[in-house]
């Protein structure tokens, strides 16, 4: 049974998105500041985390950042605001995907399945190990190598690092990130992979990922 941790200091939407969750089949633990949600992620290791933005303690844009730096997990984030900047900050610290309130608790458990499934999808369909050059990807135990040094990555940025690496120097136009690696369908979302692409080449190298204007993204490591 796959685990989730809610976090959100209301305890009326913590309880309800909770309660759909273990309905829909999740083990399903809470939390309601920053400080704890931490601990909780630490010890229990969840599968995925839902996690509001605004929370006492310290937010949660630094639970992500946090969570992230210790074991890396899909984080749905909540929030009250819908700015662009929000959700490139969010995306920038670690999170998958984003929910602005108010919302369903059916729409957040079609969420969570959507990302469970993108999960499985991409472990399903890439080999033991990957090496390109000084780059060495291992899918199994989603580490990163290169030039012998270890990236620590999110867990979308290593999914787009092993989908561009699975075709090096092809070229992925953005709507196609998007489909295959976040599942969505609605190609709105160019600027979330461009987030994504400037955070792995800050991690593992500038030259790693070429730029195609007005298309997409190509990996230029040499096999």
């Amino acid at each position: 049974m796959r685990t989730v941790l809610v976090v959100d200091d209301e305890p009326t939407i913590a309880a309800s998105v909770a309660a759909r969750l273990r309905a829909e089949g999740y083990a399903v633990e809470t939390a309601h500041d920053g400080p704890s949600a931490v601990a909780a992620a630490a010890a229990g290791r969840p599968d995925l985390v839902v996690l509001d933005v605004m929370l006492p303690g310290f937010d949660g844009l630094e639970v992500c950042r946090r969570i992230q730096a210790e074991h890396p997990v899909p984080v749905l984030m909540l929030t009250a605001r819908d700015a662009e900047t929000d959700l490139l900050v969010g995306l920038a610290v670690g999170a998958d995907d984003y929910l602005t309130k108010p919302f369903s608790p059916r729409e957040l458990a079609a969420r969570v399945h959507a990302l469970f499934r993108r999960i499985d999808r991409t472990r399903a369909a890439v080999p033991d190990r990957i090496v390109l050059g000084d780059l060495e990807i291992d899918p199994a135990q989603r580490r990163v190598v290169r030039a012998g040094e270890p990236a620590h990555l999110t867990p979308l940025e290593f999914d787009l690092l092993v989908h561009l690496a699975a075709r090096p120097r092809h070229v992925h136009a953005r709507e196609a990130l998007v489909a295959a690696v976040w599942g969505w369908t609605d190609g709105t979302a160019g600027r979330t992979v461009d987030s994504h692409v400037k955070a792995l080449r800050r991690k593992l190298g500038a030259d790693l990922i070429r730029t195609v204007h007005g298309v997409g993204y190509a990996l230029e490591v040499g096999s």
